[in-house]
C-alpha cells in the first residue's frame, strides 16, 4: 500500500465515523426521527412523539419541551441533567458520547417493544458506562414512573455512592419548570435509613448496597437494579454473587419498565460474571450482551503528523486494527498507550479491542487465551443428561446390569456413548461431600490409539466418598471397563484415610481395570497421588494437549477453569481466587495416563457382564 492510498483511505474511514450529535436540535441522535418545525426551529424528534395523542402544532414551548422529554432521553439528558465535567469538574449539560448512544439504543429497543429491560454490558474504561445506565434510571423515576424503586450496587460501597452521588446532583439541578410533582426534585430521608432515599414527589426509592454487604438488600421492594462491577463482587460461601444477584433479580417483576442492568470491566474468566456474559453470546440469558471496545470512545484517537512514520512503527497486531477497519488516529492512540503498559495482554485486559480480549488476565495465566478460546469451539451441549446406576449403589452389585437413565437434573452428561473397540480413561478427582466444598468429578475421555482423545462424558456434584467410587465404577464399566483412574489425595489424607483405602480395596476386589500406581507382595498403592512432583508433570502435559490442540474439550465449565488457572510465585500451580479446578485435573490425569494403560489383560477380569443397552 502506497501512502497516497493509506491516506485516501484513512480520509474515507473518518469520514463514516459517527458524527456528534446535537441533543437540543434531535440531530444524529438514537431512534426513529421526523422532521418538525416548532416555534421556527428545525427539529428532529422521536417518531413516536408524533404519534402521542397529547402532540399538537398548538403546544406552548413548555408543553412541547415536556412531552418531548417523556420520548426523548438524549433530549431529557442535555435538558435536565447535569454532570461534572471529567477534566474541568464544571457541571455541563448530560450529551451523549457514540458509545453510550450504542447502548442506548438497546435500551430504547427494548423500551420501546414494551419488553422488561435486560442487559450485560461488558465495558472498556472512561466512557461513562455506569453514568448511562444510572441517568436512564433516573429518567423511568423522575418522568415515567411513579413507586419505581431502584437498587445501586457495587462491589464496594464507596463506588455505589459515587453513582447515587451523580443522581443527588442531577435532582439539584433539575429544572422546576419541567418537574411535574409538587415538591421540588430532591432526596430525602426514608424510614430512618442510611442506605435508602426517596425521590421526593415520586414516591420512588433509591438504595444502595455493596456485594460486601449485601444483607440490607434482600427482600427490597425493586423494579430496577443497577449492578456495577460485578466482575470484582466477592465470591465466597459468605458473600456469594450468584445467590445475591438472584435473589434481587427474582423480586424485580417482568414488566415494561422494569429494568436490570450487569455492567463491568472484565476481570478475568471463570466468575458469574464471565459465565453469564458467555450465556448472554450463547442466547441462553434473558440479558442482552453489549460490548463497548476502546476504538468506539472518541477521546482515545491522536492526530497523525506522518502516515508512513506510524504505519513503519506498527507490529502484525496494530496492522491487523487497520485490517479491521480502524482509523490511523485509533492506532496511533493505541500504539502509544500499549507502551506505557508492561505486556501486550495487560494493554488487551484494559483496552479491549474483542470481548475475547476483556477477559484475558495479565497475570500468569498457564493456558493463553487464544488455545483456550481454541478448546472452546468444540463445546456444546450434552447429547443427554441423566444417571448411570447398576442394581445397587455400593459393591458389586453397583456395576451389574448398568443403564442410563434420562433425568434433566441428573449429574451425568453425555457427549458421546461408547463405541465398540474404543478405549477409555474415566478420571476422578476426589472432592467433598457438602454443597460449599470442592466438586467431585468423573472425566471419561475417549483415548483410543490412532484417535485425538476426545472428553465423551462426566458427572460433576457432591457425594460421599463411598458412593462416588461406586459411580465412578458403574460408569467406567459403562464405557467398555475404562481404566478407572482416582486421584487419591483427598482419600489418603483425610481423617478417615483407613475407611478410603478399604474403599479402594473393595473397588479393586471387583472393577477389572482400576489403576495402581504401584503394585507387589508387601503393599498395592492405589489411585494417582498427585505432589508437587507429579502435578508440574500432569499439567505439562494438559499445558501441551491445549496449546497443540491435542484434544477435543466439550464441556464449556472446563475451558472457564483453564482460562482460570494461575501459577504462583512459588511455582505452585492453582485456580484464581474463587474458582475451581476440578475439571481441569481430571483432563490432565486422563491425557497423562499413557494410552497402553487403556489395555486390559483378559486375566485381570474378575467380572465379564454383558455390554448395558441405552
Amino acid at each position: 500500500m502506497t501512502t497516497s492510498d493509506l491516506i485516501a483511505e484513512n480520509t474515507r474511514r473518518n469520514s463514516l465515523l459517527p458524527k456528534p450529535a446535537d441533543a437540543a436540535t434531535g440531530a444524529g441522535c438514537c431512534g426513529d426521527r421526523s422532521p418538525v418545525t416548532f416555534a421556527g426551529r428545525s427539529l428532529m424528534v422521536p417518531d413516536t412523539m408524533l404519534a402521542d395523542p397529547l402532540y399538537s402544532a398548538a403546544l406552548s414551548p413548555l408543553e412541547f419541551e415536556a412531552l418531548r422529554c417523556r420520548h426523548d432521553f438524549e433530549f431529557w439528558a442535555w435538558r435536565c441533567v447535569r454532570i461534572h465535567h471529567k477534566t474541568t469538574g464544571a457541571l455541563v449539560p448530560f450529551a451523549l458520547n457514540t458509545p453510550q448512544r450504542r447502548v442506548l439504543a438497546e435500551l430504547e429497543r427494548q423500551r420501546l417493544a414494551s419488553m422488561p429491560i435486560r442487559i450485560i454490558l461488558l465495558k472498556a474504561r472512561q466512557w461513562g458506562g455506569s453514568t448511562l445506565v444510572q441517568t436512564y434510571m433516573a429518567w423511568i423515576q423522575c418522568v415515567h414512573r411513579t413507586g419505581w424503586n431502584s437498587l445501586i450496587c457495587a462491589h464496594v460501597k464507596n463506588t455505589a455512592s459515587a453513582i447515587r452521588a451523580m443522581y443527588s446532583t442531577l435532582l439539584a439541578n433539575y429544572p422546576e419548570e419541567l418537574w411535574t410533582a409538587d415538591t421540588k426534585p430532591a432526596f430525602k430521608a426514608y424510614a430512618g435509613s442510611a442506605d435508602t432515599r426517596e425521590i421526593d414527589g415520586r414516591s420512588c426509592t433509591v438504595t444502595l448496597s455493596s456485594s460486601m454487604s449485601q444483607e440490607g438488600s434482600r427482600g427490597l421492594n425493586c423494579a430496577m437494579a443497577h449492578l456495577s462491577e460485578v466482575a470484582f463482587w466477592a465470591d465466597s460461601d459468605e458473600r456469594s454473587a450468584v445467590r445475591f444477584i438472584r435473589a434481587v433479580c427474582s423480586g424485580i417483576a417482568l414488566l415494561p419498565y422494569s429494568l436490570v442492568v450487569l455492567e463491568s470491566t472484565a476481570n478475568g474468566v471463570g466468575n458469574f460474571f464471565h459465565r453469564e456474559w458467555l450465556r448472554a453470546q450463547r442466547g441462553e440469558s434473558d440479558k442482552t450482551a453489549v460490548f463497548v471496545p476502546w476504538y468506539e470512545i472518541e477521546i482515545y484517537r491522536t492526530p497523525v503528523a506522518s502516515p508512513l512514520a506510524l504505519w513503519q512503527s506498527l507490529d502484525d497486531y496494530e496492522r491487523a486494527l487497520w485490517d479491521r477497519g480502524l482509523t490511523l488516529e485509533m492506532i496511533a492512540w493505541y500504539h502509544a498507550k500499549r507502551r506505557e503498559m508492561e505486556s501486550h495482554q495487560a494493554m488487551m485486559a484494559e483496552f479491549p479491542t474483542t470481548a475475547g480480549e476483556a477477559f484475558a488476565h495479565s497475570g500468569a495465566g498457564v493456558f493463553s487465551t487464544e488455545a483456550v478460546n481454541r478448546l472452546r469451539s468444540g463445546c456444546s451441549a450434552p447429547i443427554a443428561v441423566g444417571q448411570i446406576a447398576g442394581l445397587a449403589p455400593l459393591g458389586p452389585e453397583a456395576v451389574r446390569g448398568l443403564r442410563f437413565t434420562a433425568d434433566p437434573a441428573g449429574l451425568l452428561s453425555v457427549w458421546q456413548w461408547p463405541l465398540t473397540g474404543h478405549s477409555y480413561i474415566a478420571a476422578v478427582d476426589v472432592g467433598g461431600r457438602c454443597g460449599s466444598s470442592d466438586w467431585s468429578v468423573i472425566a471419561v475421555m475417549d483415548r483410543t490409539p490412532g484417535i485425538t482423545p476426545q472428553v465423551v462424558a462426566q458427572w460433576r456434584g457432591h457425594t460421599d466418598h463411598d458412593l462416588l467410587a461406586w459411580q465412578a465404577a458403574a460408569i467406567a464399566m459403562f464405557y467398555n471397563e475404562a481404566l478407572l483412574v482416582v486421584e487419591s489425595n483427598t482419600i489418603e489424607s483425610s481423617p478417615t484415610a483407613g475407611e478410603g483405602s478399604y474403599i479402594l480395596e473393595q473397588l479393586d476386589e471387583v472393577y477389572p481395570n482400576l489403576y495402581c500406581r504401584s503394585r507387589s507382595e508387601a503393599a498395592v498403592r492405589y489411585g494417582f497421588h498427585t505432589n508437587r512432583l507429579s502435578k508440574a508433570q500432569i499439567i505439562a502435559t494438559l499445558i501441551s494437549a491445549v496449546r497443540q490442540d491435542g484434544y477435543i474439550e466439550r464441556c464449556d465449565e472446563a475451558c472457564n477453569e483453564l482460562a482460570a488457572y494461575r501459577q504462583l510465585q512459588n511455582g505452585n500451580f492453582a485456580a484464581t481466587e474463587g474458582c475451581h479446578d476440578d475439571i481441569l485435573i481430571t483432563r490432565a490425569i486422563a491425557l497423562a495416563i499413557a494410552p497402553e494403560g487403556c489395555s486390559r489383560p483378559e486375566s485381570s477380569r474378575r467380572y465379564l457382564l454383558r455390554r448395558p443397552h441405552w
